[in-house]
């Protein structure tokens, strides 16, 4: 069994062993029983956090995966029929993931842009995130721009990201690593459902370590990579050339 307290005390482990510097949250809502993690992740002193890139991770436990983390997909049976040897719930792929929506977020230090730079820095830093994101579905851009007396000026680019971990079945992490550790022997069975009772039995606390170490190697390759890219603009105050002609 995995808990949400499981799951997050993972998490953080893997953060802290990145060496960056680590803020979690609590939240639970006490009408839908649904509980949310937020840690914020960014290199060096938190004295110099607004200055450098930084990543804002959130986790959703809802009731269905504390039914999954207790009983596995066949647990889903209770709520509608009598356990079936044969139900399709017992069996099925269609298990719903676990959640991680991440925010970078890369501060610009007020430096006013051209539309250009700023299109070419938003596309450098997407290429840069997604190259250094094994598990990402997409990586989406935004910038925030406020308004001066002297033009535009861009505050800050951000990087979304959406990452599903498979985490209800071993058989659902293929692309973790499990593939050539299975092959090693170190992983010793592939199973259609869990079975806490059979030896040699392999479950989510087993591997789960693994792969929050390697997707919080994602997060601090693309924070370094977010650093490394940042191009300078030009200092608030100043002129385009092309505006005075």
């Amino acid at each position: 069994m995995v808990t949400f307290e499981d799951i997050t005390e993972m998490f953080l482990s893997a953060a802290e062993a990145t060496g960056l510097s680590v803020h979690p949250e609590f939240w639970m809502n006490t009408q839908t029983l649904e509980r949310e993690f937020a840690c914020t992740i960014h290199p060096g002193p938190c004295e110099e956090a607004e200055q450098r890139a930084a990543c804002s991770v959130s986790i959703a436990w809802g009731p269905l995966d504390t039914v999954l983390s207790l009983d596995g997909a066949e647990g889903i049976c209770d709520f509608f029929h009598e356990p079936d040897e044969h139900c399709p719930h017992r069996h099925t792929d269609d298990v719903p993931p676990l959640v991680l929506e991440l925010v970078y977020s890369v501060p610009l230090n007020h430096m006013h842009f051209t539309q250009a730079m700023l299109q070419a820095l938003a596309r450098t830093l997407r290429l840069r995130a997604s190259e250094q994101s094994s598990r990402a579905v997409e990586t989406r851009p935004s910038i925030a721009l406020t308004f001066d007396d002297n033009g535009v000026q861009a505050d800050s680019i951000t990087l979304q990201q959406h990452v599903e971990l498979p985490i209800w079945g071993v058989e659902q992490a293929h692309g973790f690593g499990l593939d050539d550790e299975r092959e090693r022997g170190r992983l010793t069975r592939h199973p259609r459902r869990r079975d806490q009772d059979e030896p040699g039995g392999v479950h989510p606390e087993d591997w789960l370590p693994h792969v929050f170490a390697e997707t919080l190697a994602d997060i601090s390759n693309v924070i370094a990579a977010l650093e490394s890219s940042r191009a300078p603009g030009r200092p608030t105050g100043t002129h385009d050339a092309s505006q005075e002609n």
